[in-house]
């Protein structure tokens, strides 16, 4: 199964979003190389107990492959909405 190259809706935002997800995992307490995001995966899938490797991982159940995603996209969003509540405060000050 070819692996699928995911895009953003807005062009150009890729480097700040892979910037981002490492500032916030690492305020998470993992280990994050901040030139490589995404390796954070296989910390949060050891610290799941989910064997994830590099390459091949065909063997793993879709439910445990998306505890990981959950876990990392799921601590993205909420420091979107954080920080998309502080601009309305901020806004709302005179």
């Amino acid at each position: 199964m070819a692996r699928r190259k995911r895009r953003y809706v807005v062009p150009g935002v890729e480097e700040g979003m892979q910037a981002f997800k490492a500032d916030v995992m690492k305020r998470e307490g993992y280990a994050v190389d901040p030139n490589r995001p995404d390796d954070v995966k296989y910390e949060v899938a050891n610290e799941l107990g989910v064997p994830l490797k590099q390459g091949d991982n065909g063997g793993l159940t879709t439910e445990s492959v998306g505890h990981i995603g959950g876990k990392i996209g799921g601590t993205m969003v909420r420091e979107m909405i954080r920080l998309a509540q502080e601009q309305l405060v901020n806004k709302e000050q005179p």
